[in-house]
């Protein structure tokens, strides 16, 4: 259980600069607008890559400059991203692509939440909560995207701490978030596996 201090830690805000924010946001939906139209994937996933983008950036920033991702912006993902998943089922596949998100959401967000019971130090409740809306995207997706999405995660953990030497260990959401949007845009064949 979280104490009071932890507790207004997670609920404080974390501002970010709007203006930069925006603009990346705007630009990732662009990159996605532009895989749609270009036929990547059906018109029905379109609102999930969408949302996403929309909350991946300002989650980013906040991470990057503040080293937490606040109730405030994490919470709202899940009626988000859920609310994107099952409008995208109800216009295309059906059930079974919420089936698989709930089972992503588990299977992504389950080990995170264990790496941070083990070692709170290693990972941020943030991170935990965020890892599990970031998996329905990914089991919306396909059951591989779980294991390219912890991969490329992984990847973008080792790049930040390359290239800003933090002291304090690196910051894990900003790597969550890009790789999830990254499969969502570019989910290749294996759609819908």
């Amino acid at each position: 259980m979280l104490g009071s201090a932890a507790l207004a830690r997670a609920r404080a805000p974390a501002p970010v600069p709007l203006a930069p924010v925006a603009a990346v946001a705007a630009a990732l939906g662009l990159v996605t607008a532009w895989r749609w139209l270009g036929g990547a994937w059906p018109f029905w996933w379109l609102p999930v890559p969408l949302a996403l983008a929309a909350l991946a950036v300002p989650l980013a920033a906040a991470d990057l400059r503040h080293r937490r991702l606040p109730d405030a912006l994490t919470l709202p993902a899940y009626p988000i991203l859920v609310a994107a998943v099952c409008a995208a089922a109800l216009a295309g596949p059906g059930p079974g692509l919420v089936l698989r998100a709930l089972g992503g959401a588990a299977l992504f967000g389950g080990p995170h939440l264990l790496a941070h019971a083990l070692s709170r130090r290693s990972l941020g409740a943030g991170d935990v909560k965020l890892a599990g809306a970031l998996g329905a995207v990914l089991g919306a997706v396909s059951w591989v995207s779980l294991a390219v999405a912890a991969a490329l995660a992984a990847i973008a953990a080792v790049v930040l701490a390359v290239v800003r030497r933090w002291e304090r260990g690196v910051p894990h959401g900003p790597g969550l978030l890009f790789a999830t949007w990254l499969v969502a845009v570019f989910p290749g064949t294996a759609m819908g596996a």
